[in-house]
């Protein structure tokens, strides 16, 4: 392929290639190998040095105001969930934003209102930044790039190579909802509902469960580009392990399913800015979901599991797996194209 297209960026099978193909291969490091979200940095000297996590995104959402956000809210709560999904306490963010010439003042200035408010609720600083414009046309009204640092919590341990046979797929709540908000906005359709985006800071419901539950929380992972049934494949690729989703007990709200319907859409592929997928282990899953609800976050749900060699699924082996409404089983896969380019 001699072109970069539009697929290249949907979290998919050609992010995927990309990747490796060509970051991977130029940087290659263990923190980088490990293809996470953050990467966590040994502590340095002192009795009372902590590991580090780090992470660093890119906004080009469009529309930049969308049903429940904004790109500048996104910003924030996209980067902060990074790092609170490696097990971190979000600290410091950095923040450059990419302008286009005739970019209306007032909208900028509501954006940055808008970040400083989402910092506020997720207990982080913007500490630096950048600011570059570009001419008319060379981007699309206002992009923004990310930088985030975290401590992280003492005495996790999240890791794919801790996920075993038997532990438990725990979403925090319902799907679908971020990539339907922005996919209406663009459209003009509101289908007779009020589609909001999930955009929400995940750090301090992740720290309370990560403090309670301890090592019964296996591994953590935001789905946000490519959505919950991208968010499993790569969990089985990373465990190794038979990893199967659960159709029927994903939540996901009435009117997500129908403009899904509508727009020819996926709703288990739709981006997501306020979810978590929780690897838990089984004996730990009813107190997590106990939390969670203590949270206000009443219709997380266990959504699948990880199978055992001699399970429904044992002689599939290692992969991703939907055992869908009907009761039939098929792989589950990384999209090819793109259902949505710049949902985040």
């Amino acid at each position: 392929m001699k072109r970069i297209t539009l697929g290249h960026g949907a979290g998919g099978t050609l992010t995927s290639d990309l990747v490796r193909q060509v970051f991977l291969h130029h940087f290659m490091n263990p923190y980088l190998e490990a293809l996470s979200d953050s990467a966590v940095l040994p502590p340095g000297d002192g009795d009372s040095a902590t590991s580090l996590a780090v992470t660093t995104d890119a906004f080009v959402v469009t529309p930049i105001f969308f049903p429940g956000g904004d790109i500048g809210e996104l910003a924030v709560f996209g980067t902060v969930n990074d790092l609170a999904v490696a097990g971190a306490r979000p600290a410091y963010l950095t923040a450059s934003f990419i302008i286009e010439e005739g970019f209306a003042y007032a909208d900028l200035d509501r954006v940055a209102a808008s970040m400083a408010r989402a910092a506020r609720r997720a207990g982080v600083q913007v500490v630096a930044g950048d600011t570059k414009v570009v001419e008319r046309g060379s981007c699309d009204g206002l992009f923004i790039v990310t930088s985030g640092v975290g401590r992280l919590i003492p005495g996790v341990s999240l890791s794919s190579a801790r996920v075993l046979p038997g532990d438990c797929l725990v979403i925090n709540g319902a799907v679908g909802q971020h990539g339907a908000a922005i996919m209406c906005a663009r459209q003009g359709e509101d289908f007779g509902t009020s589609i909001r985006s999930d955009c929400s800071p995940l750090a301090g419901v992740l720290e309370t469960l990560l403090v309670e539950l301890g090592e019964g929380i296996k591994w953590l992972r935001d789905p946000t580009r490519g959505g919950l049934a991208t968010t499993v494949v790569e969990l089985a690729e990373s465990a190794g392990q038979c990893v199967v989703l659960e159709e029927e007990a994903v939540p996901i709200p009435d009117d997500v399913c129908g403009a899904c319907e509508m727009l020819g859409l996926d709703p288990l592929y739709l981006a997501n800015e306020g979810k978590v997928l929780i690897v838990a282990a089984p004996e730990a899953t009813p107190r997590l979901l106990a939390l969670l609800s203590e949270a206000g976050q009443d219709q997380a749900a266990v959504v699948g599991q990880v199978a055992t060699s001699q399970g429904m699924m044992g002689s599939w082996g290692a992969g991703a797996y939907l055992r869908t409404r009907l009761g039939g089983t098929k792989t589950l896969d990384r999209l090819t194209g793109h259902q949505m380019p710049r949902i985040c």
